[in-house]
């Protein structure tokens, strides 16, 4: 078997072909054309930066998939330009990034494209006059993405697929070290006691009957990732992650086996528990941070109540409401569309799009928005615009850009983790050849000196807590009501010493409280009695 230079997959030997150059070997014409156009661009270093993800779709071109047409799902601005908003599928690493924004960027016509990992969701921007929106995304599919309009739907499944994935392995994990642990109090105090050699020995084939079966399950979402890098010639942190843990383990059972004195089991399982610990957190810290801008996607409306021209209504999804359409808001409801007043008077709370705690008034000729909240009378509205058009749909947009953009800290802790993994390697095989020919020690206190630089030196911290921290505060400060715009806003924010407020008007801290002073009981009993039946903000 040899393996496809473009998508990373298996074929028999002799079966593949190779790209106008002579490189390969390929598995089908359709990675030789996908090399082809990026050595033609001049990004052949995507497959020395690149690591093969074994759980993402392989980098494969489609050529069977039947043509689709991306232009009804353009949005067009009057300065000439026409914008897409999509969800890429296939994505391995950090190069896949690097490889779309670039390829696109280097397209005629295209002004902007940004792809946000997390999400996986591609924002490109073109000039229409001189390309359009199939031949943009023409360009990723050659490539061999697959991109479809945005669906969060979609994305919010893969990512409770993986969670569940760390989940069971995060399970069986914690199974094996409490039940290990259990063994290893036994061993320790038989030590103090007299333990005979022959009830320690039991003790560890106890301990590795349990303990290796759990390593080889939860072991595998660090392992896939190791072997996928090593097979394609580079490293990642889950490289010395791994060997640590096999080596643990393959050292306990060689002692085991030999009747030594001591066995690690319990260190080896105990760690990749903690692992998984960090590992899960972070796939759930990444989903709410996603979330972010989610969760004022899910402002929207999940049904509109469209009026006829007869009279009658119907309930259907705000995306098949066409521009025009005359809705009904009822109280209580929030407003999925963007449009104008048509009939009605009523309060609605802005506090989204404007920033304003106390509710504004709205009535016929007045401009409502998708996310506002209808607290005190029915409106009907007619649309002006749907799903990408809104304006909530741009405050998503800012927010992505925020969350995806490389500040100063994320940007250093991209650069130290590549260099990372061949120095700690080094370093290990620096520790056991040191041990072992200058130190005088066997070579099994080498090796396990060399697997705890190994464990030690995993920099989990900097490699994930950095991004996660930025997206994570950007969504705790969009729940306050305050939208970052910038990816280095945070960090300019920790320097500011004065803050200037130019505001017209009142400047309060959006929570009311009654002056109820000098005012008559009987008032007070008849304003509770009316306040009782009122939805107004004030009045609860």
């Amino acid at each position: 078997m040899t393996v496809c230079l473009h998508c990373g997959q298996e074929h028999p030997e002799g079966t593949g072909t190779t790209a106008s150059d002579g490189a390969g070997p390929f598995c089908c014409t359709g990675c030789a054309a996908a090399y082809d156009l990026v050595r033609g661009l001049g990004l052949e270093r995507y497959y020395e930066r690149r690591c093969v993800d074994p759980a993402a779709r392989p980098l494969r071109p489609d050529g069977e998939a039947p043509p689709l047409d991306y232009a009804p799902h353009a949005k067009r601005a009057e300065d000439g330009t026409a914008s897409l908003h999509l969800m890429v599928d296939g994505l391995q690493c950090a190069a896949c990034v690097w490889l779309i924004e670039t390829a696109l960027a280097r397209q005629p016509g295209v002004t902007h494209a940004r792809l946000n990992m997390t999400t996986r969701r591609l924002s490109v921007t073109w000039r229409e006059a001189e390309t359009d929106a199939n031949t943009v995304v023409d360009t990723i599919a050659r490539i061999g993405y697959r991109a479809v309009p945005f669906d969060p739907e979609r994305l919010g499944d893969a990512q409770a697929k993986t969670e569940k994935e760390l989940l069971r392995s995060l399970a069986v994990a914690g199974f094996g070290a409490s039940n290990v642990m259990l063994l290893s109090v036994s061993v320790w105090a038989g030590h103090a006691t007299g333990m005979g050699s022959a009830t320690r020995d039991l003790m560890h084939w106890l301990s590795a009957l349990v303990c290796m079966p759990a390593i080889a399950y939860a072991v595998r979402p660090f392992a896939r990732s190791a072997f996928q890098a090593l097979r394609r010639g580079r490293t990642n942190m889950d490289v010395p992650i791994t060997i640590g843990v096999l080596l643990a383990t393959s050292m306990s059972l060689f002692e085991t086996i030999n009747s030594g004195q001591h066995a690690y089991f319990d260190g080896a399982m105990m760690l990749l528990f903690f692992l998984l610990i960090g590992r899960y957190l972070d796939q759930r810290a990444r989903g709410r941070a996603r979330s972010a801008a989610e969760q004022l996607l899910g402002l929207h409306a999940t049904s509109v109540t469209v009026l006829s021209e007869d009279g009658r209504s119907a309930i259907v999804p705000p995306d098949q409401v066409s521009p025009g359409s005359t809705i009904l808001v009822a109280v209580g409801e929030r407003v999925a569309v963007d449009g104008t007043v048509s009939d009605g008077v009523s309060d609605l709370d802005t506090a989204l799009i404007t920033g304003e705690t106390v509710p504004g008034s709205v009535r016929p000729g007045d401009r409502v928005f998708a996310g506002m909240l209808n607290l005190t009378a029915p409106l009907r509205v007619t649309v002006t615009a749907v799903g990408e058009g809104t304006l909530l749909a741009e405050i998503v947009r800012l927010m992505e850009v925020a969350e995806q953009g490389r500040a100063k800290y994320v940007a250093i802790a991209d650069r130290v983790s590549r260099h990372y993994a061949p120095v700690v390697h080094v370093t290990a095989l620096g520790t056991f050849l040191g041990w072992l020919l200058l130190g005088g020690l066997p070579w099994q206190d080498a090796l396990m000196n060399a697997v705890a630089v190994l464990i030690i030196t995993c920099p989990c911290a900097l490699a994930l807590a950095v991004p996660v921290v930025q997206v994570i505060a950007s969504g705790r400060l969009m729940r306050q009501g305050i939208l970052l715009k910038t990816a280095t806003a945070l960090e300019r924010l920790a320097v500011i010493d004065t803050v200037v407020f130019d505001k017209t008007g009142t400047l309060t801290e959006g929570r009311p409280v009654p002056q109820l002073d000098g005012v008559a009981e009987d008032d007070l009993r008849l304003a509770a009695a009316l306040a009782g039946a009122s939805r107004h903000p004030l009045a609860r």
